[in-house]
């Protein structure tokens, strides 16, 4: 793999919409692109973590938490190491950490950030809860355990202890607007790895 980007934030920040627009930039590039959207169907770690999100209850977000872990070190096992690959993206990485009870948060990050592959292209979309709310009632989708007011307000803010490596981005803005700042830095980073 020459290059790791990943996308996180809030659901309705617009994580897929950026690793679209990204991915379409490298492909017209002639690099060759995976991109992984945690939870994935393609695995059972993904398809449990999506069942317990669509279920309430304190086990269900630990479940929701533990299997998406688990699918997401899946995704870094078969693609961040493989040479083979060229761009890989992903759409959710580490910041399931925030759904997490406070205190066991942090130290969770702190162990998974330092095992996991790190990229100058890891980007939190900085969506504000209300904006995020408004967006996913948008989509006419089964509602998930953490998409109400309160969930999004109380992650939004745990994600602080997490995204100080992380380059921010305010993601209320219209998506073309975020990916002018995010192909900026990607393509920066690019030259910077030629160097």
């Amino acid at each position: 793999m020459n290059k790791f980007v990943v996308f996180d934030g809030l659901d309705g920040c617009g994580k897929d919409t950026q690793v679209r627009l990204l991915s379409e930039m490298y492909k017209s590039k002639g690099r060759d692109v995976v991109v992984r959207s945690h939870p994935c169907n393609d695995n059972k770690f993904g398809r449990k973590s999506k069942q317990a999100l669509l279920k309430k209850g304190k086990i269900n977000k630990i479940k929701a938490t533990f299997y998406y872990g688990l699918d997401a070190l899946r995704s870094v096992q078969m693609y961040c190491y493989n040479k083979k690959t060229d761009v890989v993206i992903f759409s959710r990485y580490t910041m399931a950490v925030a759904y997490l009870p406070d205190g066991i948060n942090s130290v969770v990050y702190k162990i998974v950030s330092a095992v996991l592959p790190k990229s100058d292209c890891m980007f939190f979309l900085d969506v504000s809860p209300e904006e995020s709310l408004r967006r996913i009632k948008s989509r006419n989708e089964a509602e998930e355990m953490f998409e109400n007011i309160d969930d999004l307000r109380e992650v939004r803010s745990k994600t602080k202890v997490a995204t100080y490596e992380w380059n921010i981005i305010p993601a209320d803005d219209p998506p073309e607007v975020i990916s002018q700042k995010v192909i900026e830095i990607c393509l920066k980073s690019d030259q910077n790895t030629i160097q």
